[in-house]
């Protein structure tokens, strides 16, 4: 959870960095998608009510805690300017001591595209550099189907995502992706992820 502990402001995007190493790249393209369907003063419109929660940290960048696949699809359509809240100031903190205060308050994901931890220093510096999650993107694609309830869970999606590379062969995903997410979403409703975060039960 985070609140907004500043007015927001207008900053460039190339100032705003990751603070995970994956996302789903078909979630970004779906997002740059529907950007790019915008004309200029409905793009303007729409910028204006998308706010990056952000932590401003070492060398006064600001990091964002949620949002990274619009961030990536913005990037992709070549905007410039964002708008974004800061939710805490740590940029007087060494980096190394800045990222255990994040993991501490679960506002970095240090998981790679196989769902596995990594070290800080494996955290991209830009979002060009996120590597892709197939699961990720799977995830979302249950969550819009109305497969996963709203929660306030860090990183809901992704604790879904590992749940589905468990029992979702990539090669269903890869092949007929139809057939795997109306598989991935029966087990989303089954009591089989009843531990998850947003589990919808039985419908």
């Amino acid at each position: 959870m985070y609140s907004i502990d500043s007015k927001l402001k207008e900053v460039e995007l190339r100032l705003l960095r990751p603070t995970q190493i994956s996302v789903g790249f078909r979630e970004v393209e779906q997002k740059r998608e529907s950007w790019n369907k915008l004309g200029a003063k409905e793009r303007r419109v729409a910028m204006s009510h998308e706010l990056f929660p952000v932590i401003k940290g070492p060398k006064k960048y600001f990091y964002i805690i949620d949002h990274h696949h619009t961030a990536g699809a913005l990037i992709k359509e070549k905007s410039e300017n964002v708008l974004v809240g800061v939710v805490k100031d740590l940029s007087r903190l060494h980096l190394d001591d800045f990222w255990i205060f994040m993991d501490h308050y679960s506002w970095v994901h240090p998981y790679d595209e196989t769902g596995k931890r990594c070290g800080f220093d494996k955290i991209p510096t830009n979002f060009e550099d996120l590597k892709n999650d197939p699961y990720r993107s799977l995830a979302g694609e249950v969550r819009d189907a109305g497969g996963i309830a709203k929660s306030d869970a860090p990183f809901l999606e992704f604790l879904w995502a590992n749940h589905f590379r468990s029992a979702v062969p990539r090669k269903l995903m890869d092949e007929e992706p139809k057939k795997a997410l109306r598989f991935a979403l029966v087990l989303a409703r089954s009591k089989k992820s009843s531990y998850l975060p947003g589990w919808p039960g039985h419908v």
